[in-house]
């Protein structure tokens, strides 16, 4: 069962995180969660969004808004990933999709004229009370944080 609009994200949802976490949504009720799923650390597409989000971190701070990335990677890999980009936020590691299966983000997809199973670009806003607001699915990295950002001061009030 996959999470939907206007539904709370299940409190059960954890999984491992750089910093040595295991963190979930719920760790975060009280503010705003710009959950961003991508398919793999260090791949252009993936880099330039979360450095894109990275130059926009004191907006979203400002909005009382965190940001999380999230793939299948291993929390090593997103280790190296952070420092290497300078990243500002956490990345957790869903190597069991078990988020990536909740917020349906598993597709399958075409690389190389192959069938593969892989990580849909997505972003999720989730709100201080646990609630699945809005959502982007098939993301294009160009000018996707620059309105995920509008969206969050839209729900902040400022």
């Amino acid at each position: 069962m996959s999470i939907a609009i206007d539904q709370p994200v299940p409190e059960d949802l954890r999984v491992p995180a750089t910093g040595d976490q295991t963190l979930g949504p719920a760790d975060f009720r009280g503010k705003i969660v710009v959950l961003y799923f991508y398919p793999k650390d260090s791949t252009p597409g993936c880099t330039n969004e979360s450095r894109d989000f990275a130059a926009n971190k004191a907006a979203f701070d400002a909005a009382g808004a965190v940001i999380l990335g999230i793939s299948r990677d291993s929390v090593k890999s997103h280790e190296n990933f952070r420092s290497k980009q300078e990243l500002p936020f956490d990345l957790l590691s869903d190597a069991d999709e078990q988020l990536c299966e909740a917020f349906d983000v598993i597709k399958m997809k075409n690389m190389y004229g192959k069938q593969v199973r892989g990580i849909e670009r997505s972003t999720f806003l989730i709100d201080a009370d646990g609630v699945l607001r809005q959502e982007w699915r098939k993301v294009k990295v160009s000018g996707h944080v620059d309105e995920v950002l509008e969206a969050v001061r839209e729900m902040a009030g400022s």
